[in-house]
């Protein structure tokens, strides 16, 4: 039986007088101490997992000076916070075990842009695609570059001095910023902006703040009089290390301080940066990108400096390990034509040379590049095998998204080991980073370890994550072992083991890098910013006198807690512990289908890492609580009248599973994390797991029985189709479903049915003896179309005019007896049922597949499933049938028909989220098709439009089905016009048809009109 979970990690008493006072306060942002979103923020892209003691979300600049003044008090001088924006750190940079101070929900506002001068203003929390999105009408863009860009934001950027490609030209985010807004440690404000020398003299001059007035003194002082050590301990690289800049503050003339280089890369342990101005960079006019393939990856490591040396924008690298999982992920569809194979030879190395610029400049530069590879491969040298050019700018954008993606991607490798952040960042000059490479792979060679590498070879930086597995003990302990060593390689070599995404928690080696009397000086000036230690604290350095580091590199670790999980259990639940937290969900984008619930609600825990997450505990409480979880799964719901009681009950006991529920219900089952995600995070698949145990104990809702059954029940209702809708649309009926079973704006069953419409027609009468009988070599001029329950009872018309373009193509329609498919229930979690309906229809699908005739349905989420969810509950018992998409059909059948002449037809085809992701080159399909039958088809990149399935049809989702409608698919609906308007998912249609008034057409309609003309 599911037992009641809890998890015995209650609130410290003064946290709780906290946030109790906090709240009484003017704080007018939100107070989070739910255990859930207090795990979600427990843990980051990195190892590392610390639980905080709640989430704070400040509204404004105002709440976090509230926020800080009151903990100044002597009753709350204990509490401690930690600033966070996308959580996107693989050191724990942002963990901590006191309160987080996130402004990335409310904080993310453009202020003002001023293209005359050149700069923006920005609150902390924005995300720097969305700044760039922002920035390039005015023809700018804020250029370091991050492979997190879609979710990383300023105040994170700010924070870690993040860089990325293209570093040598463009720089980091320090050489960026302008000025910065902060709030100190007892709550006040200060203003930080370059500053000449000689009004250092005067405080008054320097700032109104007393606080600040002594921060700027002192550390204008110091670090004056130790520029000597400074210039000779501080490595010689284009990137610099978070943990303090004491390096910049001063310009090379000592004419200039500015204490914002102090702060940039501070990781949030001196201030909480609020705002800041940041200057931009033109867009360039011209780019070129040439994707040069290498025989192995030390070939292309070594070829770089030439790379460099041509005076390249960007020269990124990446592994053959990371190409191979590439090519395995839904990204290479995009990219494979601009990285194809070179004829008998095997790419083990690539770099992606990018030229950006004016015209003239760009053309010289890559034509010269040109010479020297064709005379490279004549000759055979470098290990150069070929190259590629392009310089049209979207396909420039889909190989950086590939490398983006590179992160993501090695956490799909197979097997327990996972390729993981620890050492990942290391820079070295590049001159010595072939050498330093081969030593670092030696290192891990001499583990017997599987690694990946990426990186950016202009700058030195390369991007090594060996593969460990953290639920071993063994592992862990060589994490710490191989962490030293490269630690001391990198200082051979002069170079950083953090030298792009912070230190977080590795700051144990700072004194070996900065040496002791400087490291002294980093302490002091911690102690001069927050001399309790309350601000990110156990990171970088701590103030003298106050202990050591709380946090080092043998920290809690997410697989201290994941190993409690037993063996068996993690690989019933893959997709749970997979995710390795690079937030690729967090996706800022309204126009990316990457989870719809996570951006119409702002909250992390309604994210597929959140869910993950909070998955992973639920696993992990119920393990220590006795209980097999695969023997739950398998056991029977208790009695009625126990349930009944269990759910009377629910307010009054707590329970974790209320916490797990509550996240995954709000999932819209749209499964574009199981194709976006760099590890294929099926989020819907391990709902339906725990919908089947969690309503063992619980009762289930009315209206999840109403979805599970609608295709048994659907033949029965359209058996009276108009007394069914006048049953069910008149306004007291609507009302009293709404309020009796929580289900709104019901379709109408369509009339005439399509038993009437097809009365008498040649396509009905199925009779497979029939079909047996007709010679094989006929059986290439039949099309069997496989009905699906939303389109066969709620768009006859369509089912009609498909199987009335089969005929117009001279082909021969069977429509196949109506069988349920099954997908509603395993959405709802009724396992059981699934497995009966889903080895029923495909039994009978695998009887028809002998004919050797095609099998096409409409709905791409239904016919998707028997490839998907078939596979995954049935296994080898699902057999071999294959049923296709209307596009991949059509994809082949057009090879044998002459091609229409243009007729200036125009359409626009928006995808359903589903197919879209799991079938990423259907776009380019129904192109293709559209444009043998004579028509222009313009495909739109689009976010979810709300309905998925029944999702929106659920009262308790109107309201965030209609925000995610007007998020993408309003305001492009908006700008074409009706006729051109094609839908190919059928609760998308039923979405347009019920928001925007009208309803769209499938694109098989449209081909219908097209054939006809």
């Amino acid at each position: 039986m599911l037992p009641l979970l809890s998890h015995q990690q209650t609130l410290e008493p003064v946290y709780l007088a906290y946030l109790d006072a906090l709240e009484q306060s003017e704080y007018s942002g939100d107070i989070d101490k739910r255990y859930s979103a207090r795990l979600v923020q427990a843990t980051d892209n990195s190892v590392y997992q610390f639980l905080p003691q709640a989430v704070l979300y400040p509204k404004n600049q105002q709440d976090i000076q509230i926020a800080l003044t009151l903990a100044a008090t002597d009753a709350f001088r204990s509490v401690t916070f930690s600033a966070r924006g996308g959580g996107t750190g693989t050191n724990g940079q942002s963990l901590t075990h006191g309160l987080i101070l996130d402004v990335s929900r409310y904080m993310n506002r453009v202020l003002e842009v001023n293209a005359e001068q050149g700069w923006v203003r920005v609150e902390a929390g924005v995300v720097k695609d969305a700044l760039n999105d922002v920035l390039r009408p005015h023809g700018f863009f804020f250029s370091p570059d991050l492979s997190t860009s879609n979710r990383a934001t300023i105040g994170g950027m700010i924070n870690t001095d993040a860089s990325g490609a293209g570093s040598l030209v463009y720089g980091k985010t320090s050489d960026h910023v302008l000025a910065l807004r902060s709030v100190l440690i007892d709550g006040s404000v200060l203003d930080t902006h370059p500053l000449d020398a000689g009004l250092l003299c005067n405080p008054d001059n320097v700032s109104d703040n007393p606080l600040g007035q002594k921060l700027i003194s002192a550390v204008a002082a110091v670090c004056r009089e130790k520029r000597t050590q400074i210039e000779n301990q501080f490595p010689k690289l284009n990137r610099f290390l978070t943990g303090y800049d004491l390096k910049h503050v001063w310009n090379d003339s000592l004419t200039q301080f500015d204490l914002s280089r102090i702060l940039t890369g501070s990781e949030g342990t001196l201030a909480v940066i609020t705002e800041a101005k940041l200057n931009l960079t033109p867009l360039p006019t011209e780019r070129a990108m040439v994707n040069i393939k290498y025989d192995s990856f030390q070939s292309a490591l070594r070829h770089a400096p030439s790379l460099v040396a041509a005076r390249a924008t960007v020269v990124e690298t990446v592994d053959s390990k990371v190409l191979n999982l590439a090519r395995e992920d839904i990204v290479w569809h995009s990219v494979s034509d601009l990285i194809q194979e070179v004829p008998g030879k095997v790419i083990d190395g690539l770099n992606m040379v990018e030229f950006a610029g004016d015209t003239v400049e760009v053309e010289q530069k890559l034509a010269s590049l040109e010479a020297v590879l064709t005379e490279q491969i004549s000759k055979g040298e470098c290990g150069v095998l070929g190259y590629q050019v392009t310089q049209d700018k979207p396909s420039i954008e889909k190989i950086y998204g590939m490398r983006k993606k590179a992160v993501g991607l090695l956490g799909a490798t197979k097997g327990r080991r996972k390729p993981i952040a620890f050492a990942e960042d290391t820079a070295v000059p590049p001159e010595k980073l072939a050498d330093y490479i081969m030593e670092f792979r030696a290192v891990l060679d001499g583990h017997n370890l599987q690694y990946g590498m990426f990186g950016h070879v202009d700058a030195g930086v390369l991007h090594v994550r060996p593969a460990l597995d953290m639920c071993d003990v063994e592992d862990e302990k060589l994490l710490r072992v191989i962490s030293d060593q490269v630690a001391a390689l990198t200082l051979k070599y002069g170079g950083l083991m953090w030298g792009e995404h912070g230190k977080g928690v590795r700051g144990e080696y700072g004194p070996s890098v900065f040496g002791d009397e400087l490291y002294g000086v980093l302490q002091d000036i911690k102690g001069l910013f927050d001399p309790d230690n309350r601000l990110n604290p156990g990171k970088l350095v701590a103030p003298k006198h106050t202990g050591a580091l709380y946090y080092d590199i043998d920290s809690a670790k997410r697989g201290k807690f994941d190993r409690q999980i037993p063996i068996e259990v993690r690989d019933a639940f893959p997709d749970v512990m997979n995710c390795n937290g690079n937030g690729l969900c967090f996706n800022y984008s309204s126009y990316s289908p990457m989870c719809p619930s996570f951006k119409v609600t702002g909250d992390r825990v309604q994210s597929p890492k959140g869910r993950a997450g909070l998955m992973r505990e639920w696993l992990r409480l119920l393990e220590a609580e006795g209980v097999d979880v695969n023997s739950l799964a398998k056991a029977k719901p208790l009695g009625l009248l126990q349930r009944v009681q269990n759910t009377l009950n629910a307010q009054r006991d707590y329970d974790y599973s209320h916490e797990v529920m509550e996240s995954l219900k709000g999932c819209l089952a749209c499964k574009a994390c199981s194709g976006q995600c760099p590890v294929k995070v099926d989020v819907p698949k391990f709902r339906a797991q725990f919908f089947n145990i969690y309503y063992q104990r619980y009762l289930r809702p009315a209206k999840d029985y109403l979805v599970a059954g609608i295709e048994d029940s659907l033949p029965l209702m359209a058996a009276a189709p108009r007394l069914t809708n006048f049953a069910a649309q008149n306004p007291l009926s609507q009302w009293v479903i709404k309020k009796a079973i929580g289900y709104v704006d019901a379709p109408a069953l369509s009339v005439p049915t399509l038993k009437q419409r097809l009365d008498g027609h040649a396509s009905r009468g199925y009779d497979l003896a029939a079909l047996q009988a007709i010679p094989e070599e006929a059986r290439s001029q039949f099309v069997l179309v496989v009905q699906d329950p939303f389109n066969s009872f709620y768009d006859s018309g369509l089912v009609l005019r498909f199987i009335q373009l089969i005929e117009k193509l001279g082909l021969k329609p069977v429509l196949l007896p109506y069988k349920p498919n099954g997908k509603p229930t395993h959405i709802k979690g009724f396992l059981d049922k699934f497995a009966k309906t889903a080895q029923s229809s495909a039994d009978f699908l695998n009887q028809v597949h002998k004919l050797g005739m095609p099998m096409v349905g409409i709905d791409p989420a239904l016919v998707l499933c028997y490839r998907d969810e078939y596979r995954e509950v049935l296994g080898a018992n699902r057999g071999n049938f294959e049923v296709k998409l209307a596009n991949e059909w059509l994809l082949n059948v057009i090879k044998d028909l002459p091609a229409k002449a243009a007729q200036g037809k125009q359409y626009t085809w928006f995808s359903h989220c589903t197919e879209s992701t799991a079938k990423p080159n259907t776009a380019n399909e129904w192109t293709k098709i559209f444009a043998h039958f004579g028509a222009k088809l313009t495909a739109v990149n689009l976010g979810c439009c709300g309905m998925a399935g029944t999702y929106g049809h659920e009262a308790e989702n109107l309201e965030r089905s209609k925000a995610l409608f007007e998020m993408s698919w309003q305001q492009t609906l908006a700008k074409i016009e009706q006729p051109q308007v094609l839908v190919s998912g059928y609760s998308c249609r039923t979405q347009v048809k019920r928001f925007a008034g009208y309803k769209p057409k499938h694109p098989l309609e449209a081909l219908l009109e097209l054939a006809n003309i």
